[in-house]
């Protein structure tokens, strides 16, 4: 998990990502997020939202750490979702990290 925390930090540095529910929803129904990081105590509003979203888009989803690990590492309050625009870095996350399975219902 440190790896994909720091992959994220790097990619919010670099404006590659955004972060939080409604602005991952936001980009998913624009179609510039290659896959999206969801906590893994995120509220099953949260999850609801984003996954439905994401698996209409077939964009791939990533178990994440939890909110509260999430936020520190991007300098945030906790941090239920992140969506990621860059391909390259998306990618690179889809490697280190399993996908989330079992969401599509």
């Amino acid at each position: 998990m440190s790896r994909l925390l720091g992959l994220l930090g790097l990619g919010l540095r670099g404006g590659l990502v955004v972060v939080g529910v409604d602005a991952v929803r936001k980009e998913l129904q624009g179609g510039t997020v290659r896959c999206v990081v969801l906590a893994g105590d995120a509220s099953p509003r949260a999850v609801d939202k984003v996954v439905r979203l994401a698996a209409g888009r077939r964009v791939p989803l990533v178990a994440g750490p939890d909110a509260a690990a999430i936020g520190a590492r991007l300098g945030r309050p906790p941090v239920m979702a992140v969506g990621v625009r860059d391909r390259g870095l998306a990618e690179g996350i889809l490697r280190t990290t399993p996908q989330r399975e079992g969401m599509e219902d």
